[in-house]
Formats: structure tokens, sequence, C-alpha cells
């Protein structure tokens, strides 16, 4: 299995896989936020197709919160890992407690990122939404949901490596998923990348600002 040099190159790998929307008008490409921005960037340039961010927060077990028990979307969707609370036993309050303050980091992100620029309009669209890797795929999940409900034409979730177990749950959710590498085991995104570090929210107002739709 492939370990990527970075997200960039990441994201025009993955951009090979999705060759087929090259060029159309109705395709729209979104970020989770942040670390699948750069790799969404390279995928619209590819494409010639507008970039824009959509709000997603994990949900993060309280004693470990790099493992996921659920993600909230923008619009008010939140998706929750059965079997991960059902296992460590975690309480109704607490995963309340998580959910408010993500809202809180998601509506901050919102205000940063977007500005004063719309949601972008999807009904009708192809829309393909993307991040740095799908590990438990809560966040995509939500991130699926949530734009079902503004009616797009087809939902493609996009990702350069994931876990095949999410890959496959995704695929109950979204039109396609499209995943360049799904390594059995998978352990962690981070691994899959020689560099992974942190992308700052700077480079993601630059890359939105660089590509995002015209008169936005």
């Amino acid at each position: 299995m492939l370990r990527y040099r970075d997200r960039a190159t990441a994201g025009r790998l993955l951009a090979q896989r999705l060759a087929d929307y090259r060029g159309r008008t109705d395709v729209t490409v979104l970020a989770l936020p942040r670390g699948g921005v750069p790799v969404a960037a390279e995928v619209a340039r590819e494409l010639g197709a507008p970039l824009d961010v959509f709000l997603v927060r994990k949900l993060g077990v309280p004693a470990h919160p790099e493992l996921a028990m659920g993600a909230i979307a923008e619009g008010g969707v939140r998706v929750l890992s059965d079997d991960v609370i059902r296992e460590l036993g975690i309480p109704e309050r607490a995963i309340e407690q998580v959910a408010a303050r993500e809202r809180i980091e998601l509506e901050r992100r919102e205000r940063q990122y977007r500005g004063a620029r719309e949601t972008p309009d999807v009904r009708n669209r192809i829309v393909i939404i993307i991040d740095d890797g799908l590990a438990t795929g809560a966040t995509m999940e939500a991130a699926v949901l949530a734009l079902r409900e503004r009616h797009p034409a087809r939902v493609i979730a996009a990702a350069p490596v994931g876990a095949p177990e999410s890959t496959a749950r995704l695929r109950n959710v979204a039109d396609d998923v499209i995943c360049v590498q799904t390594p059995d085991p998978f352990s962690a995104v981070g691994l899959w990348y020689e560099d992974f570090s942190q992308t700052s929210d700077e480079e993601v107002r630059q890359l939105l600002d660089e590509l995002a739709p015209e008169g936005s």
C-alpha cells in the first residue's frame, strides 16, 4: 500500500479516480475542513470545479478524543456510532456535552472560512465531498446525510484512503464512494501520509479564496 507524501499529492491521485467528472458544469467539490481542504483543492483544480467547505465536526470519545463516537454537520444533522457508544458505555449526558462544545467550534469555523459567502447551493448538482481519510467514517456519513437535505442530484464521498468497513458502510448513504486505497488493517489516517501536519485556518482560507465559486 502507498503512503502519500502529503495531502496535495493524495488529492492529485484521487482526482485521477474522479476524471469522469472533469469539465462538467454541474459538479461542486466540497471539503471537510481542515485536512480535507488541500486534498479537495487538487481535485477541484483537476476537474475545473468550484471548491467550498462543508462544516462537520467529529464527536470524540471524552477520554479518547481522537476516537470518534459520532459527528455533527451543518443543518443540525447528528450521526452516532452506536457500536462505539455501547462498547464504551458512554452516557447520553457526555454525548450532549461533547456535541454542544463541537457545535460552537462548527459555528466558529463557518464564520471564519465562509465569511460573507453563502452556503453553496447544491440543488440538482453532483456533489463530491472529500476528506483526507476515512477512519470510522462518521464524519463523512454526517456530511452526506446533511447534504441530502439540500436535494443534490448525486452525492459522492471520496478520500485517498479509508478503512474497508467504513467505506462499505458509506455505500449505504452515498450514491458512490471513491477511495484510492482501503488497507486492512487500517489503524489511523495519519499512518498513510509521510507529512500529516495540521492544516492551518490560513491555508484553508487561501485555498477557498483561490477556488471558491465565481461571484461568491
